[in-house]
């Protein structure tokens, strides 16, 4: 076992919370390995212990099980030369782009001992983000076909679930303040619909920790705990200094 995995603060006992872990900006990577290693201790409970990784990346594109290549609105040689990452994974969703000034939420929740199917959980995840958006006074809606959340100027979040033994990984990313241009270059529905954010539909500076602790909140809420611990990271996660592409890519 490594430093970083021996530092989860995991509990022995029974347990019916869920542990928050604000993560700052790391490396998609590390958040991976985090998810799986914790989704391997939840896998071996019988309790309702949850975990939700809370974070932002530095620009990584990432295609779930519905996306292909052809949602790429640039070769991939053009990521390369900005130094962004293009990963298939095998979560729901498309493509999208990950960056900071959006936050990726990582819920590892067992879904029988919650009492959930997957397709509840997946509205769970996407009311828990509406709850936000009437909080901030930015009307929003869900589509049942189509996984995420959306407004009149387009996507603000996206949601892609992975599921082994009924117990959850990847989950969500709600764009708050993020580069558009650099979003633009993912094709994340099948609608066409562009991504935008919440400081674009409300024409007005927004603050990450505020969205953060609404959605925290809000998730904590919908998935059923009636009690949550929060952790300011984890001893030993080495967050990244690697540059983060700024600027305009958008046609």
């Amino acid at each position: 076992m490594s430093d970083l995995e021996s530092s989860l603060p995991l509990t022995a006992r029974v347990s019916e919370s869920l542990q928050v872990f604000l993560l700052g900006t790391v490396e998609f990577d590390s958040a991976l390995r985090l998810q799986e290693r914790f989704r391997d201790e939840v896998c071996r409970r019988r309790d309702r212990l949850g975990g939700l990784f809370v974070c932002e990346h530095p620009p990584v594109v990432t295609i779930g099980r519905e996306g292909s290549q052809t949602h790429l609105r640039r070769d991939i040689s053009e990521f390369d030369k900005l130094g962004i990452e293009v990963r298939w994974l095998n979560r729901g969703g498309g493509a999208w782009m990950q960056s900071p000034g959006q936050i990726a939420v990582y819920p590892i929740v067992a879904l029988q001992r919650l009492g959930l199917g997957l397709t509840e959980y997946r509205q769970r995840l996407e009311l828990a983000v509406l709850d936000v958006c009437r909080e901030l006074h930015v009307a929003a809606h869900r589509i049942d076909e189509e996984p995420g959340v959306f407004c009149s100027l387009g996507q603000l979040a996206t949601v892609g679930v992975a599921v082994r033994s009924w117990v959850t990984t990847h989950g969500l990313t709600l764009n708050v303040s993020p580069d558009l241009s650099l979003l633009r270059t993912t094709r994340s529905n099948s609608r066409g619909l562009r991504p935008t954010s919440l400081e674009a539909a409300r024409q007005r500076l927004t603050a990450i920790p505020k969205v953060r602790e609404s959605l925290i909140r809000n998730l904590t809420g919908r998935m059923g705990y009636q009690q949550s611990h929060i952790y300011t990271g984890i001893p030993g996660l080495k967050r990244t200094k690697r540059r983060v592409f700024a600027g305009q890519l958008d046609e």
